[in-house]
């Protein structure tokens, strides 16, 4: 809606005669948070915010400590496109702040928005274009699939791709502009590809697609889940982040000299996202299915290392358009769609400038696919596997001082509690599998 100020959504909001603004915002996990404000409201809670009990969100305050105002981001005000024309709805994203009007520490959003701060005043503005994968399925109770179509099948076998049109007419009604989609390798799995963006806007966008991928399935009468490995022996879902740092209109991540197209700070960009892998690994793929998807053999990356055109590899750059200086990028391959984009995409930022700053070595690209090398061989190469499961990603990144200081002590420790009650509840579930496997023999 191009709003810049308070006094434009008042204006709009007037002239549309608006039904409802809901006020997003996200927990510490991710989950969008919403309350809806009437348009007799709306003046105080653009220009003051509206105070809420923060004491029931994941990850927010304790009860002594409640009060937490959701003060609106007037340049987000877009209308959801499913709702009556008639009796529009519209939403904005909120920043959350304490009663005397600082900065909440525990709102995701804040923890990004500090690292993007840490990088504008080093003069870069940071760009990410993630590819978001997904299921379509009949319904939340199983993983029933809609269709048996594989990677770019049309229909007939792609029985998602009207699902995929109407998400795309949505997300473009709002202001999401996307690049393309198709049917991915799994049956009845989708991606929908957006154009890069700077970073809030793009995290923004990441909770908005979500939430229209998931609206439009469940009109038509299907469900969309964003779970990193719904269905045993396919593939998983990922969201490949695209990256890059500008200087102004300069491509800080391009150098038409290098052989690899990549001038020293993308080198090191590089290395900061490789140093760093493990202990930002909980935050990128924090749930424990994440880790059914992070397996060699379905095509989601496990060892530490980068190349240009090899897609086993953690971090690629992508050849499509080599030389080119905008199209000059890094691509890290782990993280999955059901993170919480706020935090993944401020410890990608983090890793990735502590890089830069400690001019951190770029090793050598790796060509080759490591699957098929030997443990001999990928040790040889001083390659890295990420960790195999929650309890190792939790591990390691509880000593790490990068995601200690990127969250901040209040979202960091609350994350990780987190964490550890889900893998304990996960580790001693007994599950189907152990019950037909074991129960008839033992």
């Amino acid at each position: 809606m191009l709003c810049k100020t308070e006094q434009d959504v008042l204006n709009i909001v007037k002239d549309t005669e608006a039904s409802f603004i809901q006020f997003w915002f996200t927990d510490v996990l991710g989950m969008l948070k919403s309350f809806a404000v009437t348009p007799s409201e709306l003046e105080e809670g653009v220009t003051e915010g509206m105070g809420f009990d923060g004491s029931s969100i994941e990850g927010f305050a304790r009860i002594e400590e409640s009060d937490m105002i959701a003060r609106p981001d007037p340049t987000t005000f877009q209308f959801l496109p499913w709702r009556p024309g008639d009796r529009p709805v519209a939403r904005m994203f909120c920043d959350i702040l304490q009663p005397d009007g600082t900065p909440y520490e525990g709102d995701p959003r804040y923890v990004f928005k500090r690292v993007l701060k840490k990088a504008s005043d080093k003069g870069y503005t940071f760009y990410i274009g993630p590819e978001f994968e997904y299921f379509y399925f009949e319904s939340n109770n199983v993983p029933k699939i809609i269709d048996k179509g594989g990677y770019f099948d049309a229909r007939p076998l792609d029985m998602g791709s009207d699902l995929r049109r109407d998400t795309i007419f949505a997300l473009q009604d709002m202001g999401i502009q996307v690049e393309y989609s198709h049917h991915e390798v799994a049956p009845s799995q989708h991606e929908i590809d957006v154009r890069y963006d700077e970073g809030l806007k793009m995290a923004d966008k990441t909770m908005t697609l979500r939430i229209v991928v998931k609206e439009i399935a469940r009109q038509q009468g299907f469900y969309a889940s964003f779970m990193p490995k719904p269905i045993f022996g396919e593939n998983g879902s990922g969201m490949h982040t695209h990256q890059s740092l500008f200087k102004g209109k300069d491509n800080a991540f391009f150098d038409t000299n290098d052989h690899y197209h990549l001038s020293a700070v993308g080198k090191n960009y590089i290395a900061g996202i490789m140093r760093h892998a493990r202990e930002i690994t909980a935050i990128t793929s924090q749930w424990v299915n994440s880790y059914k998807r992070l397996v060699p053999g379905y095509e989601a990356p496990v060892y530490v290392s980068w190349a240009r055109r090899n897609r086993s590899t953690l971090v690629r750059v992508p050849m499509y358009k080599p030389g080119k200086e905008k199209a000059t990028r890094i691509e890290f391959r782990s993280p999955d769609p059901a993170c919480n984009p706020y935090l993944a995409f401020a410890v990608m930022l983090a890793a990735g400038l502590k890089g830069i700053e400690e001019d951190y070595p770029l090793p050598d690209p790796i060509e080759e696919d490591i699957y098929e090398l030997s443990p001999e061989k990928r040790k040889k190469l001083d390659i890295e596997e990420l960790p195999g499961n929650l309890y190792e990603a939790i591990h390691d990144v509880e000593k790490s001082e990068l995601v200690r200081e990127t969250l901040g002590d209040h979202i960091f420790n609350k994350f990780i509690e987190n964490k550890k009650i889900e893998w304990d509840c996960y580790r001693t579930h007994v599950s189907q599998y152990e019950i037909e496997k074991y129960l008839p023999i033992m």
